[in-house]
């Protein structure tokens, strides 16, 4: 990770334009050298529209008032430390997205995901499941309630940790019209060790992928607040998976 972005910065120094989206085989993140296509995309004859015809759908009644709150929704009360995430989703001129779908998903604070394949030992919450979604109001702006997740290890290298993180899918107006990111904390060690944000070479890009603490966004005895916004496009867009 040092050699690669040690080159990205000489370039960079010599005139070339910064990279906000990472390689898509950036070798230290090893499943990408395996999963990343090597071909263009294909074109699919017929009507583009007509894949909305068969894909699912959703309205404003089906996202209820508490579906952002991801320490609800079973009858006790998770364990780990209580936070608020909160921020404006923006188009590239800074104006707000309205009505748009978002949903998030994490691991527990003892970093493990209520998932099957999830084969860490670390304990399960019975009274947390790790998922939640909202619609963003017209300012833009969404908020969700959960818990700080912990960090995990993984098999991409000898002793990797993956940073606490909470992945983030953004809908627009059709569900073929997805975004998925990732939101990581300030002052995490292992950011420094991870080949995923460290996959983003350009450090202004890599810094719009952690949260800052807010405190105005901390509820007095019970959350602490960090602010987040998701830029789609432009010099200031958060990186999207698959460097879209």
């Amino acid at each position: 990770m040092a050699a690669l972005q040690g080159a990205y910065d000489t370039a960079l120094a010599a005139g070339a334009p910064p990279r906000h989206h990472p390689a898509r085989d950036y070798a230290p993140y090893r499943s990408s050298l395996l999963r990343h296509p090597h071909l263009p995309l294909v074109a699919v004859g017929g009507d583009p529209e007509a894949v909305e015809l068969a894909g699912p759908v959703f309205g404003v009644t089906d996202v209820t008032e508490h579906d952002n709150d991801l320490t609800r929704t079973h009858a006790g009360a998770p364990l780990g430390e209580r936070i608020t995430v909160s921020g404006r989703l923006l188009d590239r001129a800074g104006r707000p997205v309205r009505g748009q779908l978002i949903e998030i998903w994490q691991a527990n604070a003892s970093g493990r995901y209520a998932h099957l394949r999830d084969r860490h030992p670390a304990p399960l919450d019975p009274h947390f499941t790790g998922v939640g979604r909202t619609l963003t109001d017209d300012q833009g702006r969404y908020n969700f309630t959960t818990i700080k997740p912990g960090a995990y290890p993984w098999r991409n290298h000898t002793n990797a940790w993956r940073p606490a993180h909470i992945h983030f899918s953004v809908f627009g107006t059709a569900f073929t019209q997805r975004l998925v990111t990732q939101m990581y904390f300030p002052g995490d060690p292992l950011l420094a060790h991870d080949p995923i944000i460290r996959s983003v070479t350009d450090p202004a890009a890599r810094d719009r992928l952690v949260a800052r603490y807010e405190h105005g966004l901390s509820a007095p005895e019970f959350s602490l607040g960090y602010a987040w916004d998701i830029v789609l496009d432009g010099p200031a867009a958060t990186w999207i998976e698959e460097g879209r």
